[in-house]
Parts: C-alpha cells; sequence; structure tokens
C-alpha cells in the first residue's frame, strides 16, 4: 500500500475516533444534564409532597380538636339534664355510652387510612345522633327549656357542631389538593419512589351532615 493511502487510513481512523468521542461527550453531557434536571425536579417533588402532607395533618389535627370540644361540653350537659327528675334515662344512656366510646377512637395523624377513618366517624355519628335525640327529648320538657345553664350549653354545642363542619370542609379541601398532586404525572413517580400515598376523604354518613339542622335552637 502506498505511504499516501496508509496516511489518509490514518488520518480516516483519527477523525472518526475524534467523532466518536465528541458525540461520546455530547451523549455524556445529555445524560448528566437529564440527570441533574431530574434530581431537581424530584428534590422539589419530594419538598412538595411533604409539605402537603403536613397540611393535611395538620388540618386533621383541627377536626379531632373540634370534635373532642364537643366531647368536652357533654359531661356538663349530662349534669344540667339529669336534674330534670324524670327525664327519659336510657336517652341520657345513650349520650354517655356513645362519648365514651368515642373517645377511645382517635386516630394519630401519621396513621390516616380509610379504615381508621371509618371507625372515627362512626363512633362521632353515634354521638351526633344521641345528641340529637336527647335535644328533641329535652322540647317536651318546659322547665328544662327555661335552665340557663341548659340553654347556654345548648348554643355552646350548637356551636361546636358549626365548628366541626368547617374543620371537616377544611379538610377534605386541603386533602383534595394533595391527592391531586401525588397522583398527577409525572410527581405520581416520585410519589411512589418515596412512599406518599393518597389520604381518606371525611365521608359524612348519609344525614349526618344535617345534624347542625338540628341546631339545638328550639323556639318555645
Amino acid at each position: 500500500m502506498p505511504d499516501w493511502c496508509k496516511y489518509n487510513n490514518l488520518d480516516h481512523q483519527t477523525t472518526t475516533k475524534k467523532t466518536l468521542m465528541k458525540k461520546g461527550t455530547i451523549f455524556g453531557i445529555v445524560i448528566v444534564a437529564f440527570l441533574v434536571i431530574a434530581g431537581m425536579n424530584g428534590c422539589s417533588s419530594y419538598n412538595n409532597m411533604v409539605t402537603g402532607r403536613e397540611d393535611v395533618r395538620k388540618t386533621w389535627q383541627n377536626v379531632e380538636a373540634a370534635y373532642q370540644l364537643r366531647l368536652d361540653k357533654i359531661p356538663n350537659l349530662v349534669a344540667t339534664v339529669q336534674g330534670q327528675a324524670d327525664f327519659e334515662k336510657s336517652t341520657l344512656e345513650a349520650v354517655i355510652n356513645a362519648r365514651a366510646s368515642a373517645t377511645k377512637v382517635t386516630i394519630s395523624p401519621e396513621n390516616l387510612d380509610e379504615n381508621s377513618m371509618a371507625q372515627f366517624q362512626a363512633a362521632q355519628n353515634n354521638v351526633s345522633s344521641a345528641l340529637g335525640r336527647l335535644m328533641v327529648v329535652a322540647e317536651q320538657y318546659p322547665t328544662l327549656q327555661a335552665n340557663g345553664a341548659f340553654t347556654e350549653l345548648r348554643a355552646e354545642i350548637s356551636e361546636t357542631e358549626n365548628m366541626i363542619k368547617k374543620a371537616r370542609t377544611d379538610y377534605n379541601n386541603i386533602t383534595g389538593d394533595y391527592n391531586t398532586m401525588v397522583q398527577k404525572f409525572p410527581r405520581n413517580i416520585w410519589a411512589g419512589i418515596f412512599g406518599f400515598k393518597t389520604m381518606p376523604y371525611f365521608e359524612a354518613d348519609a344525614g349526618a351532615d344535617k345534624a347542625p339542622k338540628v341546631e339545638f335552637d328550639f323556639k318555645k
């Protein structure tokens, strides 16, 4: 092979190697850039999901606080009603038992799931039902209706019902935002990697949303 052919062949091989090296460098840069961007996106997604999850947990604590406030007022209400000698014993017992059961059902914000939520709701709905029955029966007692302490407690419990309703609404709104965030692409990928799951909604039982309608406000 003539010398000039050898030189041309070497130049061609050198050029090919340089081209491959250049392409490899570009490819490497692209990969690194992709990983950097993906990492930044992952960090941002992670931080946003942490914030969203904590917001849900905080609003859940507000729900529990509102319900607890109602439970705290029941003993005074029962004591006041017990002063009515012939008041229905079964109605009072139902309130007392419902409250006792509800105080046993608490949920740590870190352990919120559909099952625990259902148990919590069932217990609190029993309290709502028992209280509603007590107030209906109380209408039959003019002396109880004229009792200042009872009237005040009735108003306070009515106020807690409104607080509960607002707390539930706020919780569901925040939970809806969080659940949407962790289910949308591509954030759902990071959610799966980091273990972020959707949170349960507060779904009132049929008719439970009408509890505040009783309002414990009887015009006599």
